[in-house]
């Protein structure tokens, strides 16, 4: 068995540095996961800008590998062996609230790093808290007693299960939180990785019309969409999104919209709001609006409009997201745009961010490349 393993570690604001750290004896409630891709998601990309909350941390929480060094008590509980390729979780739930009963692990406190400065999660822990090996940057990763996994479905490769978690972000946004199913009208709002997955979600799920907005950088992830599923597509640089909506949907507006923006320009919040159908749709944000200094509150209630907040997936999404993925019903290979090394990371990241590779929409860094 090997004793080291190489990683790509964040050291300060936007710099990575290659170390070679030591593996970890492994308990019987334990193990250690040899990744095989780490995707690298929207908020790596914002969390690498900022200057490190502890010390240095390896990133990466979109991770799928092979078990090795399996340890019984682990094995027994989490029903897997040594070989076994796996889906994890980000989330190191408790195990005992009332959310980790429910699958829905990303509520749970001790996983919950906005709000409690000792909670752990996979890409967003510092090495000082031992064993270190808690991203997925990294040849091996430690997996916890409480760390969440899936199994990978037969005949999906390691590259097509690494975008279980934008697909299972899909499922939960689209279908669980916007209620998305036969006959709707959904407005998706930004084409990147986490609304194209929103895209292949609702037509899985049997829905009318699916118009998605970009801007004109977004020409070619809109071709992907239309590819995915998507019946219109709206460059918010060309065309007055409002009007062309009205125009597809008849005056009446869309059942279902989903915000998958990051950074936008305006308020796709506010956006939404007129989109929306006259009475009953449904609001899906996952971004971070800033702030809108006049809210239209009375447009919001006279509409008779549900504005549900978008963060993370559950348990079951993610099972959902690899049954899609195994499907092979679309054409991932158009989503899965890049690979990278290890020594890329600081590359793969930017990339995402659009100041890296051209064409960038998932990106996977894979550690033994």
């Amino acid at each position: 068995m090997v004793e080291k393993t190489l990683t790509a570690m964040k050291v300060a604001q936007s710099t990575t540095e290659m170390r070679e750290m030591d593996l970890p004896e492994i308990s019987a409630d334990a193990a250690l996961l040899k990744v095989e891709v780490a995707g690298v998601c929207g908020t790596d990309v914002s969390q690498y800008r900022l200057p490190l909350r502890a010390g240095p941390m390896i990133m990466g929480h979109e991770n799928v590998g092979y078990l090795t060094s399996v340890g019984k008590t682990f094995a027994e509980r989490k029903g897997v062996k040594e070989g076994d390729l796996v889906f994890l979780e980000h989330y190191l739930p408790c195990g005992n609230c009332e959310w980790d009963h429910l699958g829905e692990y990303r509520h749970c406190a001790a996983t919950d790093w906005f709000y409690n400065p000792e909670a752990i999660r996979y890409g967003y822990t510092s090495i000082d808290i031992a064993p270190s090996l808690w991203g997925g940057f990294s040849q091996y990763l430690y997996l916890a007693p409480n760390a969440v996994l899936h199994k990978v479905p037969d005949g999906v490769t390691p590259e097509e299960a690494g975008t279980g978690t934008p697909m299972a972000n899909g499922v939960q946004w689209a279908l669980f939180e916007g209620g998305v199913g036969y006959a709707s009208t959904v407005l998706i709002q930004g084409p990147g990785q986490q609304g194209l997955s929103c895209v292949m979600a609702s037509k899985h799920a049997g829905a009318d019309c699916i118009i998605i907005t970009g801007t004109s950088k977004d020409a070619k992830r809109l071709e992907v969409a239309k590819a995915f599923g998507a019946d219109f597509v709206i460059d918010v640089d060309d065309e007055d999104p409002i009007e062309r909506i009205m125009e597809i949907t008849g005056g009446r507006g869309v059942d279902v919209a989903l915000d998958c923006t990051v950074g936008a320009t305006g308020s796709p919040t506010i956006m939404a709001i007129e989109a929306a159908k006259r009475r009953g749709a449904t609001l899906v944000v996952q971004g971070e609006d800033s702030e809108i200094a006049s809210f239209p509150i009375g447009r919001l209630t006279r509409k008779y409009i549900t504005m549900k907040s978008a963060r993370g997936h559950s348990y079951r999404a993610v099972e959902l997201g690899l049954r899609q993925i195994a499907s092979h019903r679309f054409p991932l290979e158009l989503m899965t745009t890049h690979r990278f090394g290890l020594t890329e990371v600081d590359h793969a990241i930017k990339s995402v961010s659009g100041q890296g590779a051209p064409g960038a929409i998932h990106v996977s860094v894979m550690p033994w490349m």
